[in-house]
């Protein structure tokens, strides 16, 4: 059976689509078999970074290791059981059609609470949580007390989350290892940056995750999902030598695949 990684924040713009575009290319690039699902789908990031790859690849004749992608399949009402979802179905039937010889599937989630969601995070073995570095997105784990720093009851997705390990554990399945990567950490030495670290190393003992470095803020993200490019391809597209930003942010991709420890997986980029 592949190795399930779900990539899932109830929050948009967390960074869930570039997260999971990099961790995909990179286990690719390491010689790994991963296919990929899109479960937004109407936006459908995830999907049109890999159609981008796709179609920048052949239009430069260039050989870039692309993850294989998967759309949900259409499937007719009258075929389904009674009290049978519609979602679970076609989440279900997707996943079944990439595990037979992949070593990894990837699942990007949408930014939104919806039943293919909270299914696909009962599938994880590995769950990966992009989270800015804000309270506005720790507000998603759990509420904090403004004038303490306290923190209260887990919050909506803590509370997803939990619920998917509880099915997990009554299906006998092993537990979900819960990785939390902090995305766009500024570079000085804030206030909020110290608050929201011993924030969450609370919270993780609390709800049992891990939390990681993520990406840091750079404008070189948003200038590579056109060309459905990571950081692992710009020597393959003429960049003879980086700049620090880029061989900074080459080590926080590093660094995430590591934390990650997935089964037979050594980064070696």
């Amino acid at each position: 059976m592949a190795h399930i990684i779900v990539v899932g924040n109830e929050k948009g713009g967390s960074g869930k689509s570039t997260t999971s575009m990099h961790i995909a290319t990179a286990l690719v690039r390491m010689g790994h078999s991963i296919g990929t699902l899109d479960l937004d789908l109407r936006q459908r990031s995830l999907g049109r970074y890999i159609d981008n790859r796709r179609a920048y690849a052949e239009a430069e004749g260039l050989t870039l290791p692309i993850p294989e992608y998967a759309d949900l399949p259409e499937i007719e009402q009258s075929s389904l059981q009674d009290g049978e979802n519609i979602f679970d179905r076609r989440l279900s039937m997707a996943v079944s059609g990439l595990h037979g010889d992949k070593d990894f599937i990837l699942i990007d989630c949408p930014g939104s609470h919806t039943r293919l969601s909270q299914v696909a995070h009962s599938l994880a073995d590995t769950l990966v949580t992009p989270l800015n570095d804000s309270f506005v997105d720790f507000d998603l784990l759990a509420r904090i007390d403004p004038a303490d720093g306290s923190i209260g009851s887990p919050s909506v997705y803590s509370a997803m989350v939990w619920n998917a390990r509880q099915i997990r554990a009554r299906a006998g399945l092993p537990p979900i290892d819960w990785i939390v990567a902090r995305n766009r950490v500024g570079a000085q030495a804030m206030h909020n940056k110290k608050k929201m670290a011993e924030a969450l190393e609370k919270l993780s003992r609390r709800i049992g995750f891990r939390a990681v470095q993520g990406f840091s803020e750079r404008v070189i993200f948003r200038e590579l999902f056109p060309r459905g490019l990571t950081l692992l391809d710009l020597r393959d597209v003429g960049v003879e030598k980086l700049n620090i930003s880029n061989v900074a942010a080459r080590q926080e991709l590093r660094d995430l695949i590591t934390a990650l420890r997935l089964p037979g997986v050594t980064p070696d980029f």
